[in-house]
């Protein structure tokens, strides 16, 4: 791994990805294996100006011993400490680096209903933190580094040091740090997507209908005051930062009653811990009514059934075929890439900042926009080369968006 791109790369994530402000408390959450450039990224923040970096350590593997073996009642638990811990820094302003490198078979064989209890007791005693981050009142990133188990998932026919390095290698060039410029091929990137957003929120759309060869013929309807995003976000004092490294998407939300069809997965996506392969989901009047899966369907299951709003979706994002990611023709098994390689829709939470004021409304207000709720936030992808998209306008004029799976412009 070439050291001299990891420092570029840590110094992205802090500069432009949390782009981080002076005397601000930093959380970073990563695996324990990514100690090296965790201390990276550490070192930076501090010298921007950091007040303080706290490291949030994750151990998969104690994890996965936690839910074989902790008594049944302590996944219905969260302990007041850690509640804190999530609640003390968001209410202070923090910053929030997560850097996801997963296993994807880590939680295979655990009960999923152990998995659904304690997703619902973080969900719920941690609904606060979760808003802020998605209503933008606290700056984050998502961004990755290898994991042995994830490089190994990813490059089975390699050894250990190979297939990390493999990774790393997809990493930076997912995110142009193996540019000669890479802050420079990331501002021309943000303003190229900046172009595609433009484009969307110009058309007036009130409906998307998608279609493939893979069986997809879904109708999604959008709010009249819904608003395409991409690229870089934004608080609302007007400080700008990246919130996944990288990002190929413009996206915005769908009306919650408003979806209607079925649509097929054209990539696996991972949940809890579990691979979920060649599924499908109908939708009714923006329920998940039915849905299937070749393999992982007890993960897709928990998923749907989790809570009143994860069976209705909360995004549509678009990203064409010939994104860089996808002509990389690698499959990740981590949302983060895959997502950025294939059109995508996500089951549960809702950004508010998708609505024309939604920050600044209560959650009755974005009800009544149709913004979905969920403690839930889970992306799948369903793009493919094939895909079509055409729009329907307020005076029902068809609009062709994507014709064989990239924008028409």
């Amino acid at each position: 791994m070439d050291r001299n791109l990891l420092e570029k790369y840590a110094e992205i994530i802090v500069k432009t990805g949390v782009n981080i402000q002076k005397n601000q408390i930093v959380v970073i959450t990563a695996p324990v294996e990514n100690y090296e450039i965790v201390e990276m990224i550490s070192e930076i923040a501090y010298k921007e100006g950091a007040r303080d970096v706290i490291t949030n350590w994750v151990d998969e593997r104690i994890t996965r011993v936690r839910y074989l073996h902790a008594p049944d009642e302590i996944f219905d638990e969260v302990p007041e400490w850690k509640k804190m811990f999530y609640l003390e820094n968001v209410r202070k302003g923090a910053a929030y680096i997560r850097l996801s490198g997963s296993d994807p078979d880590i939680l295979n064989g655990v009960e999923q209903d152990k998995i659904i209890r304690s997703n619902k007791a973080f969900g719920e005693a941690l609904k606060e933190y979760r808003e802020r981050l998605m209503s933008n009142k606290n700056i984050w990133c998502v961004a990755s580094a290898p994991t042995k188990a994830w490089a190994m998932k990813m490059f089975p026919d390699l050894n250990e040091n190979e297939a990390k390095e493999k990774l790393w290698e997809a990493i930076f060039k997912a995110n142009r740090i193996d540019r000669e410029d890479p802050i420079a091929a990331i501002k021309e990137h943000k303003a190229n997507l900046k172009k595609s957003v433009d484009f969307l929120n110009g058309l007036g759309l009130r409906k998307l209908m998608y279609k493939n060869s893979l069986g997809t013929d879904l109708t999604i309807e959008l709010s009249e005051n819904h608003v395409w995003l991409g690229g870089s976000d934004f608080m609302k004092n007007g400080i700008e930062f990246m919130a996944n490294l990288p990002t190929e998407e413009v996206f915005t939300l769908p009306k919650k009653d408003g979806v209607n069809g079925i649509v097929y997965s054209s990539k696996p996506f991972v949940y809890n811990g579990i691979v979920v392969e060649d599924f499908n989901i109908t939708f009714k009047d923006g329920k998940a009514v039915k849905y299937d899966a070749r393999k992982g369907k007890e993960a897709l299951k928990s998923l749907v059934e989790l809570d009143e709003g994860s069976c209705y979706l909360g995004e549509v994002a678009l990203v064409p075929h010939e994104s860089p990611i996808s002509q990389m023709n690698i499959l990740f098994y981590n949302t983060l890439f895959d997502e950025n390689a294939s059109c995508h829709l996500a089951l549960g939470e809702a950004y508010p900042i998708c609505i024309k004021g939604g920050e600044n409304m209560t959650k009755e207000e974005l009800e009544k926009e149709g913004v979905n709720s969920s403690i839930a936030h889970e992306d799948f992808m369903i793009g493919t080369e094939d895909l079509n998209i055409i729009g329907l306008d307020k005076d029902d004029n068809e609009v062709v968006i994507f014709k064989n799976g990239n924008f028409i412009y």
